[in-house]
């Protein structure tokens, strides 16, 4: 058999759109699609100069490319949504420096679906292998402490454990959509109490005299998405130098192409008495997943963020035979929405043993009191007993 040999690549744009697709597969999750992480890169979003220098890994036989590692060199943890602060931290204490370091992700998305790209006629485990010693000579070469693979595929967890990768346990949350016929069969789930909140909620939109309408694919055009930065940018500007506005006017734009625009869905808000969109906001779709990711708003008006960020969403995924609704990071009032926290492992290798014999002491502690967080937060949840 060929040896395998291997290539770093400073841009998305030195894969080939077609070997890209074969190997993550035409349905991947949008969030890992060509044309996405190429629409990130292409509007100056996830460039060297914002702390995300694009370093794909990739290895081949011969002519013929047979795996890939969607991988970032980072300046800063902005942008990842999973706080490893606490690494941070020791790293100083030790006298280390903690950047740059290595994170495989989907940049700016705090979206599960991370792994190694393999073709079907390889060995995963052995390929995985292969990429994570070749991370290793990198990062060791280039005095970089760390690899950290964020969000991963649960069917990629076994291969980067047999790989000496450790686990690191987080939170996120998800709303299963499964064995709801509408809207009211959700809100049958709930106690009498959520019941009538939800429904109080959405009757105050209505009080408003404000209509909720969505649209979706190909139907979206670039004056949609330029509205969209807009309520981006403007919830942004909300939370000062907190403001996560890492996307950029143009990568709006190049949502609206059509290799981009057939995952999304816009849902917006007006009075009745006015054209003027008073609020958007942005999902992201396949078959079976809807994310939400953006929103914005011209005036604080009460419940609209829930109209918008959740019900109407819930609703348009019910209505599509969606199965899961993950909302996006952060947010206690998903609780009483119906969203339930899971487990969501990263995983993470560190060169330095000092570090490494701290963090793999601490990790197993870490992980047990946030799988026991987690059970705790979900007893919770307002559902009928």
């Amino acid at each position: 058999m060929l040896k395998i040999q291997t290539k770093w690549h400073k841009s998305i744009s030195e894969i080939s759109k077609e070997d890209w697709e074969r190997l993550a597969g035409i349905n991947q999750i949008p969030f890992f699609q060509w044309d996405w992480l190429k629409a990130l890169e292409n509007s100056n979003s996830v460039i060297n100069k914002n702390g995300w220098q694009p370093i794909f890994l990739s290895a081949w036989r011969a002519n013929s490319i047979i795996g890939l590692a969607p991988l970032y060199l980072k300046s800063h943890s902005y942008g990842e949504f999973i706080f490893d602060n606490i690494f941070a931290q020791i790293a100083f204490d030790l006298g280390l420096n903690y950047y740059p370091k290595i994170v495989g992700m989907s940049p700016l998305s705090p979206v599960q679906g991370f792994k190694f790209f393999c073709s079907e006629e390889e060995d995963e485990e052995q390929l995985t292998k292969l990429l994570i010693n070749k991370i290793d000579t990198f990062a060791i070469n280039n005095n970089i402490l760390s690899a950290n693979f964020l969000y991963i595929d649960s069917s990629w967890k076994q291969s980067a454990k047999k790989a000496n990768c450790l686990e690191w346990i987080n939170e996120k949350s998800l709303l299963s959509l499964q064995g709801y016929d509408d809207f009211n069969s959700y809100l049958q789930r709930f106690n009498a109490n959520q019941r009538r909140n939800i429904k109080r909620e959405r009757n105050a939109i209505k009080k408003e005299e404000i209509e909720i309408s969505t649209i979706s694919g190909n139907a979206i055009t670039s004056i949609e998405m330029d509205l969209m930065y807009y309520f981006y940018k403007k919830h942004c500007a909300k939370w000062g130098v907190w403001g996560s506005k890492y996307l950029t006017p143009e990568f709006f734009k190049e949502l609206s192409k059509e290799c981009n625009k057939k995952n999304l869905v816009l849902f917006s808000a007006k009075r009745k008495t006015s054209s003027k969109t008073l609020a958007m906001s942005l999902c992201v779709k396949n078959k079976d997943m809807l994310w939400g990711r953006y929103w914005g708003s011209d005036e604080e008006i009460d419940c609209l963020h829930f109209e918008l960020c959740y019900y109407s969403p819930i609703e348009w995924a019910i209505q599509n035979k969606i199965k899961s609704f993950d909302p996006g990071a952060g947010g206690s009032q998903k609780r009483r929405r119906g969203f339930e926290l899971h487990p969501n492992a990263s995983m993470h290798r560190w060169y330095n043993q000092d570090l490494e014999k701290i963090l793999k002491k601490w990790l197993p502690k870490a992980n047990d009191l946030m799988l026991e967080h987690i059970k705790t937060t979900n007893s919770e949840v307002p559902f009928r007993n």
